[in-house]
């Protein structure tokens, strides 16, 4: 799309920052703004739930480097609530209204949450934000005893800083511990957690919070009652679109786009990050949304691109989605979409000692790769699907 005069980027996370940088880098010129939920300027968000959590880092150590030649205003601290395609622009929750040639929607994704925990209540809490993260942390410094809701990254990841500052604690979880990964990879994080002494509730659900002004236990659904001072809910993201119903954007687990992140159905609109739901042309097209930050940067720049030159098959973006989590002392990465093989190889390493890398295939077709300890061993994979090889023999 050429000539653009104004562009509204709504989100201002990692997806929305990289998208204004690219904007300016494509030589955009005119008037730039950034709309945020959160106070905050943009800052990463993984280390939430690990590094911030324990104390070795602080919110400057994780707030991201906005550029001095930006050149954007910012409106923080006051969400999108309305996209009005007809006057191109984005109303505010406080009645506030940016103007637009072009936006760009990264609204992100926000904490799932269940009927039987009820985050408004004090003792169960939830992590998201920075405040979350800040908040959590004063509280695991007096050791208490946590109950954690859901074996996702979030869930592990905390468990493992839990555990490092000394708290005691249970995991409640539907579905196995990483079952994202594979079960491979599953079975292994959940041998980490027992050695570090968590104790697993798996197939096992929240009934009911037990106290009165404060948490005092867990029920689940097979009568158990858990002690609890703290109780953590993390039983995945849903993307915030919301504020977009009647937009006449098409919503669908996301906004709906094409291979280069334009909005099916209307004019100057690109999404990128948590909410985007695109056709990957490195998948035959298949439609994805991607929860993890690589794919947020890389999308924000790729929208950014589209928005000022146009969807075409210059712009499609071709992503191998990547994910990584630490826990444990461990990292695990994985490259792809190994949740799409219906066989998985053990390529290097050894599993019993937690440092192998493992390649998934669909029939003869490589899907994906992930690793426990081995990350140079993945990058030969990442190249392959990067490549649209079909298969690899070696790693």
């Amino acid at each position: 799309m050429s000539g653009l005069s104004s562009v509204v980027v709504v989100g201002a996370s990692v997806a929305g920052l990289r998208a204004a940088e690219t904007l300016r880098d494509e030589g955009f010129d005119g008037a730039l703004t950034l709309i945020g939920a959160e106070e905050h300027r943009p800052y990463d968000r993984p280390p939430l739930s690990k590094d911030l959590l324990i104390g070795i880092s602080e919110p400057a150590d994780v707030a991201l480097r906005v550029r001095g030649d930006l050149d954007a205003e910012w409106i923080l601290g006051d969400a999108a609530a309305r996209l009005d395609l007809r006057r191109r622009v984005v109303v505010t929750e406080s009645g506030r209204e940016a103007a637009f040639d072009g936006v760009v929607l990264a609204t992100g994704s926000a904490p799932r949450r269940l009927p039987a925990l009820d985050v408004e209540r004090e003792g169960v809490v939830e992590l998201r934000t920075l405040e979350d993260a800040l908040a959590l942390r004063e509280c695991l410094r007096e050791r208490p005893r946590v109950v954690l809701v859901g074996s996702g990254f979030i869930g592990v990841e905390v468990a493992s800083s839990a555990r490092t500052l000394g708290a005691d604690v249970d995991v409640v979880s539907l579905d196995p511990p990483l079952i994202v990964a594979g079960t491979l990879f599953s079975d292994v994080c959940r041998g980490m957690l027992v050695d570090h002494g968590v104790r697993l509730h798996l197939g096992r659900s929240v009934a009911e919070v037990v106290g009165g002004e404060h948490v005092e236990a867990v029920a689940l659904d097979d009568g158990t009652r858990l002690p609890a001072d703290l109780i953590l809910v993390a039983v995945g993201a849903r993307p915030v679109t919301g504020w977009l119903d009647g937009s006449g954007l098409r919503l669908e687990d996301g906004v709906v786009c094409d291979a280069s992140l334009a909005a099916v159905g209307a004019e100057g609109v690109v999404v990128a990050g948590d909410i985007a739901r695109w056709p990957n042309p490195l998948f035959g097209g298949l439609s994805m949304r991607v929860e993890h930050w690589t794919n947020a940067a890389e999308q924000g720049a790729a929208a950014a691109r589209t928005l000022v030159h146009g969807a075409s098959p210059e712009t499609a973006f071709a992503s191998v989605p990547s994910f990584w989590s630490d826990h444990f002392g461990g990292r695990l990465q994985s490259v792809g979409l190994p949740g799409l093989a219906d066989r998985v190889e053990v390529v290097g390493g050894a599993v019993e000692e937690r440092r192998f890398v493992a390649a998934a295939y669909k029939g003869e077709q490589l899907v994906g790769a992930t690793t426990y300890g081995m990350v140079r061993a993945l990058m030969p994979y990442r190249a392959a699907l990067a490549r649209r090889e079909p298969a690899m023999t070696e790693a």
